[in-house]
């Protein structure tokens, strides 16, 4: 059994981030632990820009972006452990990993976890059909082509909308396929504005909404598929089904951040980010254990991501030092058009500007976010346009924070 100060699971742009803020906040005896053969995480397979705009200021890719990090890691001295699969984290901060050494145990003050997401897979979708070769997640074809080297297929249909599969469309095109259709069940995107305008409109590639893929056809490699619009009721109106020959079908069904070591130590999960239940300084319902990034709730930026972990990082700093935060907390509630707020609980007297993290329910016009604790208005801010793809960010100062009783609801209204 070792010994370590705090413990961060995942060598992603959210582990980097929270072990050098918990370094800098002066706990020294930091480990990362990463499955991977390096750091870095997903970021290493998007070698497109639009990395650290926010967070640096200056546009990079995305490996570029996790050598930042890395480098940082490097020059404080924190041990990383690469090819380091963590098997269980206990409620009593015991982290268990197996690496080709054997298995190693670590008693740790504070427990970071920063897993990251997987992808929505075609099990759990239900697409009828065969299940010929060619049927890819958007991220799989991603790696495929950009680390790899492997092209994945010529002519593309792609199914949802998110960032990864508006950029793979960009990206096959770049390598000479054709991408036929980008199909989408919603009636809006997924994705960042930014996104569908430079990866789909730049490039004469038509973006199907309120359509989804009806059947896969093709016995050895997939030949072609069935794409129908859907009802409001997400149902298949089978007379707008239509035939699409192509040998390729990427899928960019959504993200689930990966909670099974989080279930496992008795986390209580939030069922709509599918992450956990927070402060606002990350630390989940068990004192100690602290969750940022993407296990924690879907982000479009990394830089958020970053801002994210650093807080987490902190705050497990914080808690060696001087144990759990102590103080009132008061909940956080969505409202009118919100689909969720995070952090789900507030210190009240923490003394510190609090960050809210919200997405909304559906695309809306011009908006102003309303932040409440009963009558009393903590925060407004207003945005030309909000859409379910762009999370929000809401700052409530720490004044205004403290004369809250009631919990914190934040709604929106369309102006």
């Amino acid at each position: 059994m070792r010994e370590h100060d705090i413990v961060v699971v995942g060598g992603g742009p959210a582990g980097l981030a929270a072990a050098i803020a918990a370094y800098d906040s002066g706990v020294t005896d930091v480990v990362v632990l990463d499955r991977e053969s390096s750091v870095g995480g997903i970021l290493r397979q998007c070698i497109h820009n639009g990395f650290g705009l926010h967070k640096l200021g200056r546009e990079l890719t995305g490996p570029e972006y996790a050598d930042v990090y890395r480098c940082e890691v490097e020059k404080r001295g924190i041990r990383v452990y690469c090819e380091t699969t963590v098997t269980g984290v206990t409620a009593d901060r015991v982290v268990t990993a197996q690496n080709k050494e054997g298995v190693l145990k670590i008693k740790a003050g504070a427990v970071v976890l920063a897993m990251g997401c997987r992808e929505r897979s075609r099990g759990a979708l239900n697409i009828s059909g065969t299940r010929p070769a060619g049927v890819y997640s958007a991220g799989t074809a991603q790696k495929f082509i950009n680390c790899e080297g492997y092209m994945v297929g010529k002519k593309v249909v792609i199914l949802g909308s998110g960032d990864i599969g508006l950029i793979m469309a960009r990206r096959m095109t770049f390598e000479g396929a054709k991408v036929e259709a980008v199909c989408e069940l919603m009636p809006y995107s997924g994705g960042l504005t930014r996104n569908i305008v430079q990866c789909l409109e730049d490039f004469g590639i038509p973006l199907y909404l309120s359509t989804t893929v009806a059947e896969i056809h093709g016995k050895e490699r997939v030949e072609g598929v069935t794409i129908a619009q859907v009802d409001e009721n997400r149902r298949v109106i089978e007379e707008t089904k239509r035939y699409i020959p192509c040998d390729t079908l990427l899928l960019s069904c959504g993200l689930i951040p990966e909670n099974e070591l989080t279930r496992g130590a008795g986390i209580p999960i939030d069922p709509i980010t599918s992450g956990a239940l927070v402060d606002e300084n990350r630390q989940t319902e068990i004192p100690g254990i602290f969750a940022c990034g993407n296990v924690l709730q879907v982000h479009d930026l990394v830089d958020y991501v970053s801002d994210e972990a650093e807080m987490a990082g902190i705050g497990a700093a914080s808690f060696v030092k001087n144990g759990a935060v102590s103080g009132k907390t008061v909940e956080t509630k969505p409202g009118n058009g919100v689909r969720y707020v995070l952090p789900q609980r507030v210190h009240t007297e923490s003394g510190k500007d609090v960050s809210l993290f919200l997405r909304v329910t559906q695309p809306f016009p011009k908006v102003r976010f309303t932040v409440k604790s009963g009558d009393v208005v903590l925060a407004t801010a207003q945005r030309l346009k909000a859409a379910p793809g762009e999370m929000e960010k809401i700052t409530v100062k720490s004044e205004k924070l403290q004369g809250a009783q009631e919990p914190i609801t934040v709604s929106l209204e369309v102006l």
